[in-house]
């Protein structure tokens, strides 16, 4: 890293430690050249898989996309801003823990699902009805009877 105030190329770390609930290094640097001192930030580029839609198109993952569709299904319901955040950090975890350049859009579909069904079974099945297009109330009732048989044996 340059000095940012001679542009000199050598500098020596004075100090390091964690910040930012440990995703980030603080360090303390001073310029061999000119003996000015300055504060660096270091934090992992974690990249997030391109997201493959349905119709073949390609886009970059996009957060909030995510948040305001799983902020729709949970609307009016008593779920914490906290858990959502907590829900959003889980889902980009597991899309990153899979290694891929590209994930298909369904992926991402059942990772949401799959925190919605945690967090509240209204929001759970109101996504579910957008996200599977169902066409009847048949499809609702079946979808409800499911989570229910889950409910009852511990799923």
């Amino acid at each position: 890293m340059h000095c940012p105030f001679c542009s000199a190329v050598e500098t020596k770390v004075i100090d390091s430690r964690l910040v930012a609930d440990g995703s980030q290094v603080r360090r303390r640097r001073e310029c061999i050249s000119c003996g000015e001192r300055y504060t660096t930030y270091e934090a992992a580029e974690l990249v997030m898989p391109r997201i493959v839609k349905q119709d073949g198109s390609r886009e970059p993952f996009d957060e909030d996309k995510l948040r305001m569709g799983i902020q729709k299904a949970l609307e009016k319901r008593p779920v914490s801003v906290e858990q959502i955040e907590a829900a959003l950090d889980r889902i980009k975890f597991r899309l990153r823990a899979t290694g891929e350049r590209e994930l298909d859009s369904r992926a991402v579909g059942e990772e949401v699902m799959q925190e919605l069904r945690e967090l509240d079974q209204v929001a759970y099945v109101r996504f579910a009805s957008v996200y599977r297009s169902f066409k009847d109330l048949n499809e609702f009732r079946a979808e409800i009877d499911k989570l229910s048989q889950d409910v009852e044996t511990g799923e």
